[in-house]
């Protein structure tokens, strides 16, 4: 994730990164301020860049691994059910690839009815929500923990210069994304919501844009953090 960060130093290369605006377009990136990066794949990586200097500081972190809190009922009970099988609930346990197979069965456990045996994709299709009602709450569920997770990286990092959404599931969701609760949880912080609905939220549509990261590391001579 940081060699993603990195490539954000670059603001010309956000346009190769096919990077969309998400929701609120009024609502524009302040220059000067942090951006976080949050990206849901295999595990969930979590990063930002810290203006210094007249330059970013891309941040090592492994924030995925934050404890998760739920918003609501529903989101305690399915926490509460995976509670007595692991000793910690990180964010990355349900907001990642796993983590939409865990969400999904967790919620047919709870409704007592049989889970298939999906894959993370196989629960991202839409026309498999169209079948199994689970799955398809499993997805909303998955964008409004998403959203939850990217507001507290956005007031954690007082990131003004936006939040960037990577990895390859949200791109994937199309319409089910645009359509879910993640910018309504990312803005749900109380007496911080009009602080939040000031902050834009972008997707980078492009594959593999961590490649593009590693390169421009590689032209300012960091072999280092290229090479991690």
């Amino acid at each position: 994730m940081i060699d993603l960060a990195s490539s954000l130093e670059s603001p010309g290369r956000l346009g190769s990164f096919g990077v969309a605006l998400r929701f609120e377009p009024g609502n524009l990136s302040v220059a000067g301020h942090p951006i976080g990066v949050i990206g849901p794949g295999t595990g969930l990586g979590v990063s930002g860049l810290i203006p210094a200097g007249g330059g970013w500081i891309p941040l090592q972190s492994e924030g995925g691994h934050v404890t998760l809190a739920p918003a609501n009922v529903r989101e305690s009970e399915v926490l509460n059910l995976i509670r007595c099988r692991l000793d910690h609930v990180s964010t990355e346990r349900l907001v990642s690839g796993p983590g939409l197979v865990n969400l999904y069965r967790a919620l047919c456990e709870l409704d007592g009815v049989p889970a298939a045996s999906f894959s993370p994709a196989e629960i991202a299709e839409p026309l498999v929500g169209m079948r199994d009602t689970r799955a398809l709450e499993a997805v909303k569920m998955f964008c409004a923990m998403l959203g939850t997770a990217a507001g507290n990286l956005a007031l954690t990092l007082g990131a003004q210069g936006g939040i960037y959404i990577a990895g390859g599931i949200v791109p994937g969701l199309g319409v089910n994304f645009q359509r879910s609760t993640f910018r309504q949880s990312f803005e749900g912080k109380g007496r911080f919501q009009d602080y939040l609905l000031k902050i834009p939220t972008y997707v980078i549509t492009r594959p593999l844009p961590a490649l593009l990261g590693a390169a421009y590391l590689l032209e300012r001579g960091d072999f280092q953090k290229a090479r991690d």
